[in-house]
């Protein structure tokens, strides 16, 4: 079995579910017999792993934890958001000649910014709700006359989301979304059944979608519903066959489109008129009871051979 570097933990409001993520990784490839050596970044960028001395730098910790990164047949980075998912983990893996579980920098920096995400979407043909960016240094003249949900172009989790249905909730809305990124996109709210899809990228090239899952909840599905346990989901959802058709094709041609490996969550919204194309997780969360897990597990793939499968998927190139 190859030897396999988890990279878990990050600079950003997602740490704690990074880790939750990385420790469920490692004790799955664990499981099937991957010899798995684990290192954290801590919140203030510090490399921290059995072996590396304790360091007062990045930098530093970085430079300690390379030969960590030279040993490893592959690098499976479970970092969400800013600093991980976004390309960064990928692109130091390229340079150090590492292979890498998941998707490269090119298809982590786009997908993790929403606004880039929606053109991309827009060239394929797939459609997202109406919107239109603001500066965090012009959020005293925004205006709008309807009600939109505002969130940071590039953070995950939902962090910084804010659903504004009265006008002057809105700019206590943008200063929320302004302590995670200094792009703002305001959209159109979309009234529709929230579905996921997950797209799993095989060894050989083979993409396939996992059932749609469904999400269920009061109100905007925020930060808070995701991690109290209100949320329910349904997997596979309630769909017709063409519903399902639509949602799989959409997810796979982002999928494609993006450039994207390993394993991918489409979020949409689905209308009377199709899909409607939310957001794009280029690295989503990985325990067993995580939305991606769940719809393979309904397709018959369990959560130990899924991890596996991205490995094998990642070593094969």
């Amino acid at each position: 079995m190859p030897r396999v570097l988890v990279i878990g933990g990050g600079q950003n409001a997602e740490h704690e579910v990074s880790l939750a993520s990385a420790g469920a990784v490692a004790a799955a490839l664990r499981i099937t017999g991957h010899t798995v050596t684990t290192v954290t970044i801590d919140r203030d960028g510090i490399w921290r792993a059995d072996g590396i001395a304790p360091c007062a730098s990045p930098a530093e910790s970085l430079a300690r934890a390379l030969p960590l990164i030279a040993e490893a047949e592959v690098i499976f980075p479970a970092v969400h958001g800013a600093l991980g998912e976004d390309g960064a983990l990928a692109a130091l893996a390229a340079l150090a000649g590492a292979r890498i579980v998941g998707s490269d920098l090119r298809a982590g920096a786009i997908g993790m910014d929403k606004w880039a995400t929606k053109l991309v979407a827009d060239a394929v043909g797939i459609r997202t709700a109406k919107g239109r960016l603001v500066a965090a240094e012009d959020i005293g003249d925004a205006e709008f006359e309807e009600e939109v949900v505002v969130k940071p172009v590039s953070a995950g989790s939902s962090y910084g989301v804010s659903l504004v249905t009265e006008g002057g909730d809105l700019l206590g809305a943008l200063r929320t979304a302004a302590r995670f990124d200094r792009r703002i996109l305001v959209e159109e709210v979309v009234r529709a059944r929230e579905i996921d899809v997950a797209v799993l990228r095989e060894a050989g090239g083979v993409r396939w979608a996992a059932p749609p899952l469904e999400i269920h909840a009061s109100g905007l599905f925020d930060t808070a519903t995701k991690y109290d346990g209100s949320a329910r989901f349904t997997v596979p959802a309630q769909l017709d066959a063409a519903e399902t058709s639509a949602l799989k094709r959409a997810a796979i041609a982002m999928f494609d489109a993006l450039g994207c490996a390993g394993v991918a969550r489409m979020d949409f919204f689905l209308t009377d008129d199709g899909p409607v194309l939310n957001e794009v997780n280029t690295m989503p969360g990985l325990t067993a009871a995580s939305q991606v897990p769940r719809m393979f597990a309904a397709a018959g793939v369990e959560y130990t051979d899924l991890v596996s499968r991205m490995v094998r998927a990642a070593l094969a190139g």
